[in-house]
């Protein structure tokens, strides 16, 4: 924890833990552990996904190695790691703001540990702020009020311009075989018919090795 202690991340779950603390909320190990390991766990991820790997696979290979390396196989297969991997493995969902991913997500027993998990990667600007702000009005409304918010994302990703499409260019053609081919005429117009190509003529040698004289 003190080598990453001064990360803009940790600084900020720290800051909230001491709120926490002041106010008299409970304060779990795992969800200040998730933060101070994220680093490393979102450096794996991204090298995945740099790779064209799918997320959430490649967000849970980088979980488990994380787990191997820093708090050991045991500690990362408990109860601790349980949680610890719900809250990262909550983050991209949140991506899902259509369909039925926001009403499942936010029926999650660790839905709150993960969306004050994504408050503070907006915090520091590692997600859109206005993000945490939908989920965070989304977790409040009721019924209804959801409908539109989720109706309101529908219509922010249909607005979004889409990337542009990469044309195929055509492989080159293969150069003639005949390198000796050459043209000696203008580009052609329409009607014109193409002229016959000009072959380069070699002189053949004269008998003893001696040059053929030129023809007066």
């Amino acid at each position: 924890m003190v080598e990453r202690a001064d990360s803009a991340f940790v600084k900020a779950a720290l800051a909230d833990t001491d709120r926490r603390v002041g106010e008299g909320k409970p304060v779990a190990p795992s969800f200040l552990l998730a933060c101070v390991l994220w680093s490393d766990v979102r450096e794996g991820w991204a090298q995945r996904i740099a790779r064209k790997a799918h997320p959430f696979p490649a967000l849970q290979e980088a979980i488990d190695e994380v787990f191997d390396s820093r708090i050991g196989d045991v500690s990362g297969r408990g109860k601790l790691g349980a949680d610890m991997r719900e809250i990262w493995m909550m983050q991209p969902r949140f991506e899902k703001r259509v369909g039925s991913t926001p009403f499942s997500l936010a029926e999650q027993p660790r839905f709150r540990a993960g969306f004050d998990f994504l408050r503070l990667r907006a915090d520091v600007q590692e997600v859109d702020e206005r993000l945490a702000d939908w989920w965070q009005e989304f977790s409040l409304a009721d019924e209804a009020a959801r409908e539109d918010l989720i109706a309101q994302a529908r219509a922010e990703q249909q607005n979004q311009p889409r990337a542009p499409r990469v044309r195929r260019v055509p492989k080159a053609a293969a150069p003639e075989a005949d390198a000796a081919v050459e043209t000696d005429h203008e580009p052609l117009t329409d009607g014109e018919a193409a002229p016959k190509k000009r072959r380069r003529r070699r002189r053949k040698p004269a008998s003893g090795g001696a040059a053929a004289p030129a023809a007066e």
